[in-house]
C-alpha cells in the first residue's frame, strides 16, 4: 500500500528506488528552475513521503538530494509572504498570531520528519544550501556535499529569526560558537569550512562523485541490521537533548527489548562463519 501511494507522485519532490535489488530510496527536491525553493506544498509532501518510506521494508536507507545545480535557496518568498500575511482589516491580531503559529509548527514538523523517520537519511548537497536548505540538512543523519557547495543561515538578512530548526540543531552539530556566528552574520560558508566545523562529514570533488558517494554510503547503511541502525538513530537523537545520565537510562530501556533480536544472533553467527549476515526486514 505504501509503495502504491509513492507511485502516485508528488509536485515538489521525486521519490525513486534506482535499483530494485538495493533497499535504498532517493528523495530528490525537484524544482531546479526555482533553485529548489521550498513551497508550502513541500512541507506537506516531504513528511508524507518519509512516513510512507518508514513503512516500507524495501526502504532501509534514504538519500535526500536535489535536481539542478543548487540544493535549495531556502523557503519560497511568495510562500513566506502568504504565511506571514495577517494585517487584513477586521482580522483579530490574536487570531492571526495563533494561525501563524500553527502554520510555523506545521512547517517545523515537515523538517523534523527527517529525524522522526526510523530509516537513516543521507543528504547530498551541491551548490547553494541557504536558509531552509540548512534546516533540511541539519535534520538529516549524515551530511555530504560537493566542493562547490556553500551554506548560509540567511534568515537574519531577511529580518527574520530562523524558526525551522537551524538554531536548535546547529549548536549540537557545529558547536554553540560556530552556530551563533553563522546565525547572526548570515555569512557564506564554503564546503571546506563546513567540513572543518563539522557541518558536513564528507566533501566530494564533483557532483558526480557526490551522487556516487552518497549512494554508496546509503547502500552500506542498508546492509546493516535495521534494528541496530534504527536503535542507534533513536538513542542518539534522544541523548542529544538529555543529560548523559538520562541518555544512558534511555538506551538501557531500549536494549532491554532489542538485544534479544534475531539480528544479533545472526550477526554473531555470520561473523564466526566468515560470511555476510542476512538481517530481518522491518
Amino acid at each position: 500500500m505504501a509503495e502504491a501511494e509513492l507511485k502516485k507522485g508528488f509536485t515538489t519532490i521525486e521519490v525513486t528506488q534506482p535499483d530494485r535489488s538495493i533497499p535504498v530510496y532517493h528523495i530528490r527536491l525537484n524544482r531546479p528552475a526555482q533553485r529548489n525553493a521550498l513551497t508550502l506544498a513541500f512541507f506537506s509532501e516531504l513528511p508524507r513521503a518519509l512516513a510512507l518510506l518508514d513503512l516500507l521494508p524495501s526502504a532501509r536507507a534514504i538519500v535526500l538530494s536535489a535536481a539542478g545545480p543548487h540544493f535549495s535557496s531556502g523557503i519560497h518568498l511568495p510562500a513566506l509572504s502568504s504565511v506571514t500575511a495577517g494585517d487584513s482589516p477586521g482580522v483579530d491580531p490574536a487570531a492571526a498570531s495563533a494561525a501563524l503559529r500553527r502554520r510555523i509548527l506545521e512547517m517545523q514538523e515537515g523538517i523534523s520528519a527527517l529525524e522522526r523517520c526510523r530509516k537513516p537519511v543521507v543528504v547530498a548537497i551541491q551548490g547553494a544550501c541557504v536558509g531552509g536548505g540548512v534546516d533540511l540538512a541539519a535534520a538529516c543523519d549524515v551530511r555530504c556535499c560537493s566542493e562547490d557547495a556553500f551554506f548560509e543561515v540567511k534568515e537574519v538578512d531577511l529580518a527574520l529569526t530562523a524558526d525551522l530548526g537551524s538554531l536548535q540543531r546547529l549548536p549540537a552539530i557545529v558547536g554553540y560558537g560556530n552556530a551563533v556566528d553563522l546565525a547572526l552574520t548570515g555569512r557564506r560558508v564554503s564546503a571546506s569550512e563546513a567540513k572543518a566545523m563539522g557541518l558536513v562529514s564528507r566533501v566530494f570533488p564533483s557532483r558526480e562523485a557526490l551522487d556516487h558517494g552518497a549512494a554508496k554510503l546509503a547502500r552500506e547503511l542498508a546492509e546493516k541490521s535495521s534494528l541496530a541502525v534504527m536503535g542507534t538513530k533513536a538513542v542518539m537523537l534522544r541523548s542529544r537533548d538529555q543529560t548523559v545520565e538520562q541518555g544512558l537510562d534511555y538506551v538501557a530501556t531500549w536494549n532491554s527489548a532489542m538485544l534479544m533480536s534475531r539480528d544479533l544472533e545472526e550477526a554473531v553467527k555470520a561473523y564466526t562463519e566468515k560470511r555476510k549476515p542476512v538481517f530481518s526486514k522491518l
